[in-house]
């Protein structure tokens, strides 16, 4: 917190700092994502060197906030962090940018970008869809799913399974809910899933992106996402459908990876990020408007090769 003896100086310093049209650029990019230098330079199509300067004379005055993945810097601002003056100030520094055509230019960029990755992420996935399962049983374990189940309510509910992958889990939830939705975005996986579900009739897989979900508002009683969140690049907007999909008092449950420092293992599962400490999910769970949002770690399976996983839960409002 800024004292008051100091308060003139910091706001002379955050003034002069916002003062810049590549400065507000970047602010309003990483506002909404989070981005390394890299992508930044293709949005902004600005040289790494000139990206980099501006990145740190914002660290410097508090903007933003960056975290380590594997050998590259990736950057965000979390407005709730900011000093509340600071705060105050950014708040109309994007009323008066809103319509501004260069932000409109970088939206553009940015979304082809965040595509581009999604599409790696999507490739890994096709090539791994025979060998998925094996996978994922060596890195966590055999019963990481059971975890997610155990957090699941009365068995006459209808279940979205997000991100089902080969169909492992939908499968497994059919014998102890009503119905399962199951969604995917690579198709063969879906391929793989249709395969092992065989007969059962109360299974309904769906292909579609986790960010745009082919579910209707208040569908479901509850949503599972395992092992699915460090694949997304637009985690918030994930969650902010996994709350739309489920009705008023329906759960959501998550199921992923505990933040780690293994790049070796990071891009050997195709991942986008280092997973997630338990605060941060909850602070997802609660900016998509859902409530009583608790984030645990999972005991490790004793044979798991891979990080350790945290299992998450929180409540969609009767309101």
């Amino acid at each position: 917190m800024v004292t008051q003896t100091t308060q003139p100086d910091a706001l002379l310093r955050w003034m002069a700092s916002l003062a810049d049209a590549t400065r507000l650029r970047l602010l309003r990019l990483v506002e909404r994502h989070e981005l390394g230098v890299s992508d930044l330079c293709e949005v902004l199509q600005l040289p790494q060197s000139t990206v980099s300067r501006h990145l740190k004379l914002l660290g410097d005055e508090g903007w933003t906030i960056n975290r380590r993945r594997g050998t590259t810097n990736l950057y965000r601002m979390l407005l709730d962090e900011l000093d509340p003056a600071q705060r105050q100030m950014w708040l109309l520094a994007r009323e008066q940018t809103d319509g501004w055509a260069a932000l409109s230019q970088d939206q553009v960029r940015v979304t082809q970008r965040l595509r581009q990755r999604a599409k790696t992420s999507q490739t890994f996935f096709t090539d791994a869809a025979d060998q998925w399962d094996q996978l994922r049983e060596q890195m966590y374990g055999p019963s990481f799913g059971g975890d997610a189940l155990l957090a699941l309510l009365p068995p006459q509910w209808t279940v979205a399974d997000l991100g089902c992958g080969t169909g492992a889990l939908s499968a497994e939830l059919a014998r102890f809910v009503g119905r399962v939705i199951g969604v995917d975005n690579t198709p063969a996986m879906l391929d793989a899933a249709n395969q092992r579900i065989g007969g059962m009739d109360n299974i309904d897989l769906r292909q579609g992106d986790l960010e745009a979900l082919p579910i209707e508002d208040s569908e479901c009683d509850a949503a599972l996402m395992v092992l699915v969140l460090t694949y997304l690049t637009e985690p918030a907007q994930a969650l902010n459908e996994m709350a739309r999909i489920i009705r008023p008092g329906g759960r959501v449950v998550i199921v992923d990876v505990m933040r780690h420092d293994r790049e070796d293992f990071r891009r050997q599962m195709g991942q986008e990020n280092m997973g997630y400490e338990p605060s941060e999910v909850c602070t997802l769970l609660e900016a998509a408007g859902l409530t009583a949002a608790s984030c645990k770690p999972i005991p490790p399976h004793p044979q798991a090769k891979g990080p350790a996983l945290l299992l998450a839960t929180a409540t969609r409002s009767d309101d």
